[in-house]
């Protein structure tokens, strides 16, 4: 993985969720290198270049975070607090899609600093096209800071 640019960092427990967003995301060619991580420890690792992720201390940030809120070991709002903090990743776009819908899960986010808060859709297209259509904003319309 060492030369490898990854394009999106998907952060994801549910396997079933991560296997459709990956499946939106490349069936319509939005992205080509994407890295599934199943939990907030591997998240923090695979960004800070740490842990198995320590082949990765120099390589280039990911383009953009799709976010889960609720997993195991470390959630998604911990996980955007290091990500804020570190010089090194503040300015990746971070997207939390998550299930909740709590005003204070989204208040959270917001004041630490997601640049969008997505609900999860229950339905699979709704899902997917919620996934291709954050795909095509972020990583082809947005021009974030080098």
């Amino acid at each position: 993985m060492k030369n490898k640019v990854i394009e999106l960092l998907l952060v994801e427990d549910r396997g079933s969720d991560a296997e459709l967003a990956l499946i939106a995301l490349q069936d319509h060619k939005l992205i080509n290198n994407i890295q599934w991580v199943k939990d907030g420890q591997e998240a923090i690792d695979f960004l800070l270049g740490q842990g198995d992720f320590s082949d990765r201390i120099d390589a280039t940030n990911p383009k953009l975070i799709l976010l889960d809120l609720k997993m195991p070991k470390v959630d998604g709002l911990e996980v955007l607090k290091v990500i804020r903090s570190s010089k090194k990743t503040r300015n990746i776009p971070v997207v939390m899609m998550t299930t909740s819908r709590e005003e204070q899960d989204r208040i959270e986010a917001y004041n630490l600093g997601v640049n969008s808060y997505i609900a999860k859709p229950v339905d699979f297209d709704k899902f997917t096209k919620s996934v291709q259509d954050l795909g095509f904003y972020w990583l082809l319309l947005n021009e974030p800071p080098e």
